[in-house]
């Protein structure tokens, strides 16, 4: 049987809320948890080792690649990443250029993580935008919504490839078969929406290779009526930044109503054990980071307020992809769209 090989992970050390602490933390926990992890943490190499102190993991798979500056969250993007050559987001992304490290994982500025996506990491040939594609839950398991920040305006031919993108992500690396593909929308009808929608409608509808059920409405996404939702990235952000406030708000207002009274504080000992397995099934973090799709190397954002097990659950996300070979996939599918397109032209 042949041995599976290593998939080594650049992770950005200073990006995030809670870095270098946090990062580090959930890094290590990666290789800890699986041995085909192995990590390049990326950042001021002293600060590293002081945090790295104290922790025990498996020494020769975590390595420290020096980089003195960092991007802050409020930087010009484009700025950023051009004047600060030896930051951990610039010098991270290269890794994975040169194909010394399999994926880059960071918590920093999304706005540095995704031009330096494009810039540094490069799409893949044939992709016209990469799309920022986070796993959110529902009552059904995880749903892919994409794209949800990185191409706030987008053409209807982008939207058939992030659906296709999608599709393949959802089937390979979470394991659903033939994943249901839905067009975000204010209806489930064909005709309504807006002109982005109406035209993207019909080049979903005639894909033989997604599994197309039509439009979906935002309050049928948390029930799970879809596994990928399609949309450009303004839409996508404020779906997902609502998702969380309410799921946030929600999650509040629970916990007051049980400690409110001494009755409601006894029935929340009896409830507990069901309310925390419930809970635990909309936990975004469990999913780990945001792939940026359509790179020719990987590379995920996580949340900038990410905590140690978000790390650790977007690090091995990572061997999935690289097992799955999902940038392959990608290619031939493009492939395939642009044969189809070329006989189509033929053709008429």
């Amino acid at each position: 049987m042949e041995e599976k090989k290593i998939v080594r992970v650049a992770v950005d050390a200073m990006g995030g809320d809670n870095a270098p602490g946090e990062i580090i933390k959930g890094a290590v926990q990666a290789v800890s948890d699986n041995e085909r992890v192995a990590v390049t943490l990326v950042g001021r190499e002293a600060v590293i080792r002081e945090q790295l102190k104290g922790l025990t993991y498996p020494e020769d798979r975590v390595e420290i690649l020096n980089a003195e500056e960092v991007i802050e969250m409020a930087e010009p993007p484009v700025n950023a990443i051009r004047n600060k050559k030896d930051s951990s987001i610039v010098k991270g992304m290269k890794l994975v250029k040169e194909g010394t490290c399999d994926a880059f994982v960071t918590a920093g500025s999304t706005g540095a993580t995704l031009v330096g996506g494009q810039i540094l990491v490069g799409r893949i040939k044939g992709i016209e935008r990469a799309p920022l594609a986070p796993l959110m839950p529902t009552a059904k398991g995880p749903v892919l919504l994409i794209d949800c920040g990185a191409n706030v305006d987008a053409r209807s031919s982008q939207l058939v490839q992030f659906a296709q993108m999608g599709s393949i992500y959802m089937e390979n690396v979470v394991g659903i078969k033939n994943p249901r593909v839905a067009l975000f929308n204010i209806g489930a009808e064909e005709e309504k929406g807006n002109a982005l929608v109406k035209e993207t409608y019909p080049l979903l509808k005639e894909l033989d290779t997604i599994n197309f059920v039509g439009n979906i409405e935002a309050r049928d996404i948390p029930a799970g009526e879809a596994d990928v939702v399609v949309c450009d990235a303004f839409t996508g952000n404020a779906i997902l930044k609502m998702y969380e406030g309410v799921a946030g708000v929600l999650l509040k207002e629970i916990k007051g109503a049980i400690m409110s009274t001494t009755a409601s504080k006894i029935g929340g000992l009896l409830i507990k054990p069901a309310l925390k397995k419930t809970l635990k099934k909309f936990d975004a973090s469990a999913y780990g980071g945001a792939p940026l799709l359509g790179l020719t190397g990987l590379v995920v954002k996580t949340h900038g307020s990410a905590k140690a097990q978000e790390v650790r659950n977007s690090v091995i996300q990572c061997v999935s992809f690289s097992d799955q070979d999902i940038n392959g996939l990608f290619k031939c599918r493009m492939k395939l769209v642009d044969r189809t397109k070329k006989n189509k032209e033929t053709t008429e």
